[in-house]
């Protein structure tokens, strides 16, 4: 198992340094010392540390070479910080060695999560007032790099981290460097450093090469390869997939970094455990359903309004499986909302890539982001208020699954075959009779067989309550905007559940 939680740090590394010129450390570290027994003594943080800078010398290397073929990288820009950092990261690995244990900053572990954060919200940071590559440094900056490049410098040496993070945000940030030559730049430099850095930890402590010769020797290659197919891969797109690929690995390895850091702590905390738990279990059935949506989008014919409901029915049952197997109606509400809070940005990221059209079927601009962002929140509510308040979990399930088995009917038939439209100036009149028909009875016999098997209801009792849900659904769905039936039509089903069931029916 040790070997598998090495390999994931290494790729993890890897990625990071190709594509956003993230130390190895900054990955390798957290996952050594907590998920690997053999890093868990003394001076386990200390291996794991050297391991880690030694690492980043052929990965930062290779990701260098990469970068430089593509001319992304200003070392007169850069050379004061880089003489500064190889100066001060041999005094802070000293500094680490009489320190004991060091274990890699949690500061770090937030710079790259809230970094990947803000790489999601600007993918392109290209600037009309940028430096221009190899000029001269003004005095602001030449102080800027000054103090950075001896800060970074120790912290280098003494936590481990390569300094790649902070690198990128002065370069980008102070300095003014587009993100594809802060890398190449940040990268040149840490080459140096790690192999100054992993030098003086094998020196003070040889033990490393005698003990862990065979996981150093797995991480570096892992890691080099890792970085190598990043950097090309970042030098062959454009500065705003960059950017959104950057974001997306950043705020990806931050987040697992900052949990690591705190599992002990955080896992003692019921609702998160259990809000965790829905999450991996929604990953389990999401991964199976997109592998299919992907093949059916690229190796059939399907009609865009087929795979559109598609995508509709993957995510309202990815949900509803959610919250019947949650341990509590809080965890599954708390996912719910996760789900549409990790969601949202993506999709805000990349809808703009030429790709996304393809890949989805929208009838306006944004309606896929916006529609899960209601989804995901109706469901949290519907759930919160079924389970929280009236203590049982089915109304809410049913409202669910009768609104999108129904509205999916309605499509598949209405749209087709639709021929008789409903003339009214309370609805748009896009919607016919034949699809009204089709999510009445859909919805209908959906509520029946779940009332049946699954809420223990007799045969009249379950038809006395699905008949008037089911047709408040279609008439709610019939005279709602399409933009917020996704909200209107549920909310409404659920009402009239509650109030039956509420009456005694």
């Amino acid at each position: 198992m040790s070997i598998f939680w090495c390999l994931i740090a290494s790729v993890g590394a890897g990625v990071g340094t190709g594509l956003a010129g993230l130390s190895a450390a900054t990955v390798m570290v957290p996952i050594l010392i907590v998920l690997c027994p053999s890093f868990q003594g003394d001076t386990g943080a200390y291996q794991a540390t050297a391991i880690a800078l030694a690492s980043d010398i052929l990965g930062s290397a290779v990701t260098t070479l990469t970068y430089a073929r593509n001319g992304h990288i200003d070392l007169k820009r850069g050379k004061i910080m880089c003489i500064c950092i190889l100066i001060m990261c041999t005094v802070g690995s000293y500094a680490a060695w009489l320190a004991g244990n060091v274990v890699l900053g949690t500061f770090t572990l937030f710079l790259t999560f809230f970094i990947g954060i803000r790489f999601l919200v600007k993918p392109d940071t290209s600037r009309k007032e940028g430096s221009i590559k190899g000029g001269k440094l003004t005095p602001l900056e030449i102080g800027v790099s000054l103090f950075f490049g001896l800060t970074i410098g120790f912290g280098t040496g003494f936590v481990g981290t390569g300094g790649g993070m902070m690198m990128l945000v002065v370069f980008t940030v102070f300095l003014g460097m587009e993100l594809k030559t802060a890398v190449g730049t940040s990268t040149f430099i840490m080459t140096f450093t790690a192999l100054i850095a992993s030098v003086s930890h094998i020196l003070i402590h040889p033990a490393i090469l005698l003990e862990k010769w065979n996981v150093m020797l797995l991480c570096v290659v892992v890691a080099t390869v890792s970085s190598l197919l990043s950097a090309r891969f970042a030098n062959r797109v454009n500065n705003r997939t960059v950017g959104i690929v950057t974001g997306f690995v950043l705020t990806v390895l931050g987040a697992s970094m900052i949990f690591l850091h705190y599992r002990d702590a955080l896992l003692k905390i019921a609702l998160l455990k259990d809000t965790l738990a829905c999450l991996g279990k929604l990953i389990l059935y999401l991964i199976p359903c997109v592998l299919v949506l992907l093949l059916i989008r690229f190796t059939t014919k399907v009609p865009s309004f087929v795979f559109r409901k598609l995508l509709h029915m993957v995510a309202f049952t990815c949900v509803t499986f959610m919250i019947l197997h949650a341990n509590t109606w809080q965890a599954a509400s708390l996912a719910s909302l996760s789900i549409a809070a990790i969601a949202y940005p993506l999709l805000a990221a990349v809808e703009k890539e030429s790709w996304y059209s393809s890949l989805f079927v929208e009838k306006r601009s944004g309606e896929i982001k916006n529609s899960l962002l209601l989804l995901f929140g109706m469901i949290a509510v519907l759930n919160a208020v079924s389970a929280g308040i009236f203590h049982e979990t089915f109304p809410a399930v049913c409202a669910v699954l009768m609104w999108g088995i129904g509205d999916g009917a309605a499509a598949l038939v209405g749209i087709p075959y639709g021929k008789h439209k409903v003339k009214s100036r309370f609805t748009d009149g896009k919607k016919s009779w034949e699809g009204t028909s089709a999510m009445f009875y859909s919805a209908l016999l959906c509520g029946m067989l779940m009332m049946c098997f699954f809420g223990e209801y007799r045969l009249s009792s379950a038809l006395l309550t699905a008949v008037p849900a089911a047709a408040a659904g279609a008439l709610t769905e019939l005279f709602s905007p399409s933009e917020y039936d996704t909200v209107t039509v549920p909310v409404m089903i659920l009402i009239v559940l509650l109030l039956l069931q509420k009456i005694g029916v």
